[in-house]
């Protein structure tokens, strides 16, 4: 009986801890916490001129990913931001690809109109899934050269009116900056 009421003690005292812990909500910052460290998945689609690209042109690489789609406002918004890191990062053979589910025509029109200078790759929607960007556009992942996310934020912005998001924008160029030298380029 000691014994019986020994562990009935000893589940209670869990239980009662364990809903004192704090909720985790999925949120999209969870979502992006979630991808950190992972391996960036397996993907194919076909660039502007149409040929096949897929995870195997981005080996040994440090890469910044970028989700967009064209009738995305916020996407449009961050993309002279994105070009800058173009600019700035270009000598540091940093690999700048944009994806989107347009249509190839669509995207290549819109690159041309506007002179965003990342690489667009046009994926299905089905293989953009494999990314688990469940949280909306625009998104963006940077991946070091060993094929590992080492960040994920949502939009860029270092002038942004939302202090998050400059934040966030400002420690994603950090963890780029430090990839860039703990690589030895």
């Amino acid at each position: 009986m000691k014994h019986c009421l020994y562990i009935t003690f000893i589940f209670l005292a869990f239980y009662a801890r364990a809903q004192n812990a704090p909720v985790k909500w999925a949120t999209q910052e969870t979502f992006f916490e979630e991808l950190t460290g992972k391996v960036l998945p397996d993907f194919s689609g076909e660039t502007l001129n149409g040929k096949f690209f897929s995870k195997k042109n981005l080996q040994n690489q440090i890469v910044v990913i970028n989700f967009w789609f064209e009738e995305c406002p916020p996407c449009v918004k961050e993309m002279p931001t994105l070009n800058k890191f173009v600019e700035e990062y270009k000598k540091d053979s940093v690999r700048f690809i944009a994806i989107t589910y347009d249509e190839r025509k669509k995207a290549r029109k819109f690159q041309r109109k506007t002179g965003f200078k990342y690489e667009i790759v046009c994926l299905t929607k089905d293989e953009i899934r494999k990314f688990n960007i469940n949280h909306g556009y625009p998104s963006n992942i940077l991946v070091g050269r060993n094929g590992k996310i080492i960040k994920a934020i949502s939009a860029i912005s270092f002038t942004d009116e939302v202090e998050k998001i400059k934040a966030q924008t400002v420690d994603f160029d950090s963890k780029l900056k430090n990839e860039i030298i703990n690589s030895g380029k």
